[in-house]
């Protein structure tokens, strides 16, 4: 052979030895399948942790945060008795707390928009730290008063959380995702209201709540510490030009022009404002009505968790593939307020936890269907402005709905805040309907 065709010969050696790898003969060893480490179960969750894992981790963040959470909410109303305070004092420390989110949650749904999710969930879970030890050391119902106010600022993240579940989520799976983050709000109230209810004991001045309000505050570091090491950002930070977010003025006017946001903005605010009034005033209801403690009211919140887990984490998806988001909206409004009736005309003892489990299953697909269709309704860059809205909106009515159910309280008694919560979902149902309507008329052009 010649020297060129030896040449010749050696490439095409060569190109055959790059174009065929060497497989190594354990490769295809059938033995590897059963192994853990090379077998389908590895390969399985690996698939599911690389398409899930974002979601899982904002998940596990989500309930630790909403445990500490749910442990101050029910043992507020007997907080603030404990520092002398008025019916009408109790109900403003509701008010002050969401006045705090009314400022902070637009404000950082559209900041998340620019510098992404992660840097304002870091900041908002250690702040909340710090404020629910203040609180457990406040000395009188004012200073209580003005530390719920900077609590709420901490807390105006949960449009960054919808934001981060809408930005890691393909459009199809969008609904069940916010579900399953709902899921994980309904979960921290299972635990959280019964540690609040155990942690608490007899005593004066404050003291017996001070357990309970320290270990919100673990709960919320520890919330602290896993967003920074398990949550990946989950959007690139943009200059302020690029990412340039119209102020809350200017959202609302582009929502208003939107006729599927009006009417969920609407509906909103009425649905929160009768479930603000009565979370600010159930506590003293039970009492007035039943001689029910802190421990009972914790205990119910354990039923009101499982009812509203079980609802949005294995009925909620199903419901709204078969009914459409606007359609399951309407009907967790209508059953919400009809509990609201139920509980109004009900002088049992053992009848309290089973009409609020309803209402619960009610409440359960109210939040996870507004955000999904906002998400829905809302172009990618500004749906953290536009969440953010929607959460400013709940704010208000988390301002106004205790303050109103507190005068109703004082005024015509015990039931009158029922009846006002009975009154708001009403209209709120019929906006959820004719969000339906708007869309399909959207749909067609």
């Amino acid at each position: 052979m010649s020297k060129a065709d030896t040449s010749v010969a050696s490439t095409d050696e060569a190109l055959l030895s790059e174009a065929e790898p060497v497989i190594p003969p354990e490769a295809d060893d059938p033995r590897n399948e059963r192994t853990f480490f090379r077998g389908k179960l590895l390969r399985k969750i690996r698939h599911f942790m690389n398409e899930n894992g974002p979601l899982a981790a904002m998940f596990a963040v989500v309930f630790v945060n909403l445990v500490g959470f749910g442990i101050v909410v029910p043992l507020m109303p007997f907080f603030a008795q404990s520092l002398h305070a008025q019916a009408w004092q109790v109900t403003l420390m509701f008010t002050t707390y969401s006045l705090g989110q009314f400022f902070a949650e637009p404000y950082c749904g559209r900041l998340s928009d620019r510098i992404g999710r992660k840097p304002i969930l870091i900041v908002t879970t250690a702040l909340s730290v710090l404020f629910y030890m203040l609180l457990a050391f406040s000395p009188n119902i004012w200073i209580a008063i003005l530390i719920r106010f900077f609590g709420g600022l901490s807390s105006g993240n949960i449009s960054t959380i919808q934001g981060y579940v809408s930005d890691v989520s393909p459009p199809e799976k969008r609904s069940g995702r916010m579900s399953l983050i709902g899921g994980a709000f309904s979960l921290g109230f299972v635990i959280g209201p019964f540690i609040g209810g155990m942690l608490s004991h007899e005593g004066g001045g404050g003291n017996e709540f001070r357990l309970p309000l320290i270990g919100a505050a673990v709960l919320s570091g520890i919330a602290c510490l896993g967003v920074m090491l398990f949550i990946s950002e989950s959007r690139q930070r943009r200059s302020k030009v690029e990412a340039a977010q119209p102020n809350i003025l200017k959202t609302a006017q582009e929502a208003w022009r939107n006729p599927v946001m009006v009417r969920l903005i609407l509906a909103t605010l009425c649905y929160m404002a009768a479930f603000a009034g009565l979370e600010s005033t159930f506590g003293l209801w039970a009492e007035s009505r039943f001689h029910w403690g802190p421990k009972e009211i914790g205990a119910i919140f354990l039923f009101i968790g499982l009812a509203a887990a079980l609802m949005q984490m294995v009925f909620m998806r199903p419901l709204t593939r078969r009914y459409g988001e606007s359609k399951v909206l309407a009907g967790g409004l209508f059953v919400f307020g009809l509990s609201f009736a139920l509980q109004g005309i009900n002088h049992i003892n053992w009848l309290i936890t089973p009409i609020v489990m309803l209402g619960t299953l009610g409440q359960a697909v109210i939040f996870s269907s507004i955000c999904a269709i906002i998400a829905m309704s809302t172009s990618p860059d500004k749906q953290g402005a536009m969440l953010g809205l929607n959460m400013s909106t709940g704010a208000i009515a988390r301002i106004t709905g205790p303050m109103l159910a507190g005068y109703l309280f004082s005024w015509l008694g015990p039931d009158a805040a029922l009846w006002m919560g009975a009154g708001l979902t009403l209209p709120a149902a019929l906006l959820a309907l004719q969000v339906g309507k708007q869309q399909k008329r959207h749909a067609h052009g």
